[in-house]
Formats: C-alpha cells, sequence, structure tokens
C-alpha cells in the first residue's frame, strides 16, 4: 500500500466507524427525519459544488437514471431506518450491523443469479453471521424496551442498503461515482423533505453537538466517505477493501464506549465475533491475496 493510497484507507476506516455515532450525536428529539434532510442536503451542495469546479456534468441518459433511482431509494429508505432506530441501540452495533451488507449483498444476488454458487466457506460465513445476529438479538432483549424495534429497524436498513448495492451494480451505468452520489442524493432530499414536512413541519431546536454532527455526516459522511471509498476500491485489491468491514465494527464499538459511555455487554460482543468471523470466511478467497501482495 503506497503513500498515497494509505490516507484514504484510514480516511474510510475513520469515517465508516464515527459514522453511527455522528448519527446518534445529530438527534434533535422526536423528529428524526430533519437531521437526515439537513445532512443531506449540505452533502448534496458539496457535490454539486466539486463537481463544478471539476467541470463535470450529471448524466441523464436512461442508464444513469436508472441507476440514481437505484441508488436514491436505497440510500432514502436505509437512512430512514437507520435515524429511527439508531436512537435505542448503541452507535456502536449500528456500525456492526451495516458490516452485514457484504454477506447480504451475496444473498440477494445469489437469489437473483446474479453471483456465482456458492463454496463451503461463503456458506459457512453466511451461517456464522446469522448467529452472530441471534447473540446480538438476544442481547438487545436486555438493553431497553426499545432496543428490539430499533435493532429491527437497522437490520431492515442493512437490507436496504444490500439490495440497492446489488440494483445499482446490475444497472451497470458508466459514470463518475460522484455523479452517481449527486443524483441519488438529488432523490433523496426530494423524497425527504415532504416526509419532514407531513411528519414534523418546523425546525427543531437544535444544539451545537447537534449541529456539527449534521454538518460532519453532509460533508464527509456523506460526500467524502463515497469518494475516498472509490478511490481506495479503485487501486487496492478485493482483500484488502474487505478489511474495512472487519475493522469498523471493532473501532465504532470502541469509540461508542469511549466517547458515548454507551454500555455494550458480553454478548453483544460475542455476537459481533461470530460476525466479523462469518465475513472473514465469507470472503476468505479475497482475504488470502492480501497476504501475498507486498
Amino acid at each position: 500500500m503506497n503513500k498515497r493510497i494509505f490516507p484514504a484507507y484510514l480516511g474510510v476506516i475513520l469515517i465508516w466507524s464515527t459514522t453511527p455515532l455522528a448519527i446518534q450525536w445529530s438527534e434533535v428529539g422526536e423528529d428524526f427525519v430533519f437531521p437526515l434532510l439537513a445532512r443531506m442536503v449540505i452533502g448534496l451542495t458539496a457535490s454539486v459544488m466539486i463537481m463544478t469546479a471539476l467541470r463535470l456534468k450529471l448524466p441523464y441518459h436512461r442508464a444513469a437514471l436508472h441507476a440514481y433511482v437505484a441508488a436514491g431509494l436505497g440510500i432514502f429508505g436505509a437512512m430512514q431506518l437507520v435515524y429511527w432506530g439508531a436512537r435505542y441501540i448503541p452507535s456502536g452495533l449500528v456500525a456492526v450491523l451495516f458490516g452485514l451488507i457484504p454477506l447480504f449483498t451475496g444473498m440477494i444476488g445469489l437469489l437473483l443469479g446474479s453471483e456465482d454458487r456458492l463454496r463451503l466457506a461463503g456458506f459457512a460465513g453466511i451461517i456464522l453471521g446469522l448467529a452472530g445476529l441471534g447473540v446480538i438479538f438476544g442481547a438487545g432483549m436486555h438493553i431497553g424496551t426499545q432496543a428490539v424495534p430499533g435493532f429491527l429497524a437497522v437490520l431492515a436498513a442493512v437490507m436496504v442498503q444490500a439490495g440497492s448495492l446489488v440494483w445499482v451494480k446490475r444497472v451497470g451505468a458508466d459514470m463518475p461515482v460522484l455523479a452517481l452520489t449527486t443524483g441519488a442524493l438529488i432523490l433523496v432530499v426530494t423524497l425527504s423533505l415532504p416526509l419532514w414536512w407531513l411528519l414534523f413541519g418546523h425546525i427543531p431546536a437544535i444544539n451545537r453537538q447537534a449541529s456539527l454532527s449534521i454538518l460532519y455526516l453532509g460533508i464527509f459522511g456523506s460526500v467524502a466517505g463515497f469518494t475516498l471509498y472509490f478511490y481506495v476500491t479503485k487501486h487496492l485489491q478485493a482483500g484488502q477493501v474487505a478489511l474495512i468491514t472487519l475493522i469498523t465494527p471493532v473501532s465504532a464499538l470502541l469509540l461508542g464506549q469511549w466517547l458515548n459511555h454507551e454500555q455494550v455487554n458480553i454478548d453483544i460482543w460475542l455476537g459481533t465475533a461470530l460476525i466479523l468471523l462469518g465475513l472473514g470466511v465469507h470472503q476468505w478467497q479475497q482475504l488470502i491475496p492480501v497476504s501475498r501482495v507486498k
């Protein structure tokens, strides 16, 4: 890994590790839609400014529009569920559940016939991941009365996001990732604004921590995160990129304990270990080459 890629790699890990905590810090009472709407407006504004500076144009051909819908609906559905569910479970657990995206993406692709037949390692990885989910679900019974609905909401968000990724991949639109992000954010803002108006309809009181968290999520969580991830995936082997999903759940749990004083019991750590083991086994063929790269 050369000196230029390494900072980007660390940047992706840092952003993915801190995003769940920033989502919780951006809470403004019962209104879970406004923080997301504000984040997406900031992200869209930043994306448009960057595209203008780089003189990139937003494609409007049929495949591009299809890709915007696929990505935008995934972001809209997943983020609404996350912002609601993250209020009731530890922020680190959100990162753990989102670490399951590679497993769910593989499962959905297999059902749709877009993935090769599962090998023994892939099947074993899915079983381990589901076992970890079962352990965490049982632990959620002891976190709080709304922990289970929050857990299910975030898990549903993971499924929506995985389905969206498969959909975008099947569209196969050839365009810069920044253009795809911008087009998706336009759709997310378009859908989020009337939803917020119907459910709440007034701007809530926002403290300094929530304001800074929304700003951070808009710039780094939405724009920089996508851009850095695309840069990393373009220059590194798949196995090296896959390691990110094994690192961020643990770092997010530790950050939640350290910065947000979250109580993470032994069952959640055990479930996390099973999920990470499942991810490692599932991506075994990709992770093997990492040791061979000099």
